[in-house]
């Protein structure tokens, strides 16, 4: 056994993530941040818990059901995780609801923003606007079950919000299970006329009221027969994870499109309830749904946050949020410009979103347009609903050009999208692959090529992210354009590996998962360390979502303990743990949580002086090196690598939005005291700003600090 295969080195992954939720909650409870935006942060936290549910505790519990018996990285058994999983997320889940009941609810109401909770709570002419407002928009909609001996229990659907019911009919003395589902197709966030009350305060008001509670005060209507003794939301969640065989499936398109519907038939892994419930009609629940004690939970305020987000849209609140940033051009690639000719210039680097994400979509457009160009391929994970890019590739298509399109089918909650996209680009004439078997294709990469002057010519985009229009404007990603010869030739080689199982003998300058890139990644990192053992100047800077690769890891514990300084900033879960002695004491962590998701992954070798720098799709985890075709590409032009070490470099300057990890594995902030308070997200909106007049800002940045060896 290795010194560093200790479990007290390592944290559990499920806990890791858990942890990065808190973060992002945070941010909900952060003074600083406008109060809109604090609303949206809690509504995002409401979003994760539910995707961590439905995919990460249902995969322990399938787990548990297999009888798997391997402790995790942490040593951890699976009864353990489960355990201590249901414990952090209660408290997770009760930290959400205090933040929402005590302290953001009355702040929306200082700004004149009611939102009522409770039915109950309604004025006399309010609940007149209700009654009117149910019978005339809700009651149609509506499809009340009762169950009796002759119907029995209902299928009560994924994620939805449901009223559950104990009615009996009148003059009988008998208690019957009645349920209601709350329409998704209706908007959840219904404004209404302002009370006496909240008119009569200074500077405006407005008054909110949730649907599930116009319906429950007017459940009487739907069981005109009977009595209602009790009428309580509740919501469930099931295990959505796909359980795909791809060996046996003729038809992978037809398998998940099956599996899809079986989602609504998962086993019941999260009940939430009203924490009032009437307890009969608790136990109905419990007992018709199957769900373990430990995954009940008893809420005290709206059921399902993720409501806030619709809230945080809502117009005529502008004031109450942070300014919205507009991206910045690219300084290589003006208007009416031939994209062709500027990539032939220089390769162009793109960091989105503080830069358009529009130089991809034109990218792809004028390939489709340009009559030289004979073939286009793109891999394809997530994309938006009224994609640019696909109308492009298909617009390509009937143009005559050969369109080759890899749809990643299996990407998670994206597949009903994918599918569609998948068919609308084959009736254009584009052929659509998905992937090879038993992997995820999560690379993101578009090849085009084009018959020019001095023979064919191979243009590449390369990128941290996807090929999503809408998430451009969200996630932090670096891209590449570029029509390096090399380059060109792996970005084909790819290709030929994804559509006709053709590997390459040798790759020129791209590294591949799951065929090399591990082991280069941990060639990288060891190359470090024996220049750190032979004296030279050594140093890792790698920024990723995620790190739980074991392997990985022990290869940067040995790499800390020969005395190589390595900085990770790492926006979810971490298993490593800093600051050990003799361990990872070279090693420090940072999580970074702002108004972006930080996406892009980055990764810095000083190698001796002779520094090199990658990006890439892949984190550090064993399914994006092992379970997934991922690319790491390098940047090979020097001025852009400056531009890249700068991004490093600013967020590790990060005194704001940063978390430091401690060796126990927990977080906190920096403290600020004496420190210039520096948002790398708002250093960068600023520098996107300042490339567009200037042209070499980086130096004239205040957090520029040069890197030893770069």
């Amino acid at each position: 056994m290795s010194k560093h295969d200790n479990r007290d080195y390592y944290v559990n992954r499920e806990l890791s993530w858990l942890m990065f939720d808190e973060r992002v909650l945070g941010e909900a409870t952060d003074t600083s941040n406008p109060l809109m935006e604090r609303l949206k942060f809690l509504s995002i936290t409401a979003s994760n818990l539910d995707e961590f549910f439905m995919v990460r505790v249902a995969s322990l519990i399938d787990m548990q059901h297999a009888g798997y018996s391997k402790p995790d990285i942490a040593g951890m058994s699976i009864d353990e995780q489960l355990g201590a999983v249901a414990a952090k997320t209660h408290d997770l889940v009760d930290t959400q609801y205090f933040v929402l009941m005590h302290t953001l609810l009355p702040l929306m109401e200082v700004e004149g923003i009611n939102l009522i909770t409770k039915h109950e709570d309604l004025s006399e002419s309010q609940k007149e606007y209700v009654d009117r407002y149910f019978e005339e928009e809700v009651y149609p909609v509506l499809t009340p079950m009762a169950v009796d001996s002759s119907r029995p229990f209902p299928l009560v659907r994924n994620q939805t919000l449901n009223i559950g019911a104990l009615i009996g009919k009148k003059g009988e003395d008998s208690r019957d299970f009645a349920t209601v589902q709350v329409p998704g197709g209706l908007d959840r966030i219904v404004e209404i006329p302002c009370s006496d009350a909240q008119r009569d305060r200074e500077g405006g008001s407005r008054a909110f009221i949730l649907l599930e509670e116009v319906i429950e005060r007017n459940m009487p209507k739907l069981f005109l027969n009977y009595d209602v003794y009790c009428a309580y939301p509740y919501r469930i969640m099931r295990n959505a994870d796909l359980s795909i065989d791809e060996e046996e499936a003729a038809d992978l398109l037809k398998e998940i499109e099956k599996q899809i519907k079986r989602r609504q038939w998962g086993e019941v892994i999260r009940l939430e309830v009203a924490d009032d419930i009437d307890p009969g009609l608790m136990e109905i629940l419990k007992k018709e749904l199957s769900v373990r004690p430990d995954n009940i939970y008893k809420i005290p305020g709206p059921i399902d946050l993720t409501f806030l987000m619709k809230m945080y849209s809502l117009p005529g609140f502008d004031r109450l949020k942070a300014g919205k940033h507009v991206p910045k051009p690219i300084p290589e690639i003006n208007d009416g410009d031939d994209i062709f000719e500027a990539i032939r210039n220089h390769d162009i680097l793109m960091h989105h979103p503080y830069q358009t994400f529009g130089p991809v979509i034109d990218f792809v457009k004028s390939a489709a347009k340009d009559p030289d160009v004979l073939a286009i391929k793109q891999t394809l994970y997530r994309v938006s609903g009224n994609s640019p890019i696909i109308a492009a590739l298909a617009e390509a298509a009937e143009n005559g050009k050969q369109v080759t399109v890899l749809v990643e089918l299996k990407a998670r909650f994206d597949e009903e999208h994918n599918i569609v996209w998948a068919r609308k680009l084959e009736k254009s004439g584009c052929h659509v692959i998905y992937g090879l078997v038993g992997l995820k294709t999560h690379c993101k990469i578009t090849l085009v090529v084009r018959r020019e002057e001095d023979g064919i010519r191979r243009y590449v985009h390369l990128g941290t992210g996807n090929y999503n229009d809408s998430t451009a404007k969200l996630y932090t990603d670096v891209g590449l354009l570029t029509c390096a010869e090399q380059i060109g030739e792996d970005a084909t080689a790819v290709f030929n590996m994804l559509s006709g199982y053709s590997e390459p003998l040798y790759w020129n300058r791209l590294a591949v998962a799951p065929l090399w890139l591990k082991d280069r990644f941990i060639h990288l990192i060891n190359r470090e360390a024996q220049n750190a053992r032979d004296g030279k100047r050594s140093h890792i800077i790698a920024k990723v979502n995620s790190i739980c690769d074991r392997d990985v890891i022990k290869a940067l514990y040995s790499a800390s303990s020969d005395g190589v300084k390595i900085e990770l900033i790492v926006r979810g879960i971490c298993c490593l743990k800093p600051g050990i002695k003799g361990v990872s004491e070279n090693i420090t962590v940072r999580s970074i949580v702002g108004d972006f998701l930080e996406h892009s992954r980055i990764f810095y070798f000083e190698n001796a002086g002779n520094s090199e720098v990658y990006c890439g799709s892949s984190d550090w985890m064993p399914r994006n090196l092992e379970r997934r075709v991922e690319i790491m590409f390098p940047i090979l032009d020097e001025g852009l690598k400056k531009k890249v070490i700068y991004i490093l470099e600013t967020l590790l300057a990060d005194t704001v939005k940063a978390r430091i990890e401690l060796s126990d594995g927990t977080y906190e902030r920096i403290d600020k005291r004496g420190r210039d308070l520096i948002n790398a997200q708002e250093e960068f909106c600023r520098w996107a700003a300042a490339q567009v007049t200037q042209k070499d800002p980086v130096e004239n940045s205040r957090v520029f600090i040069p890197i030893e060896g770069a």
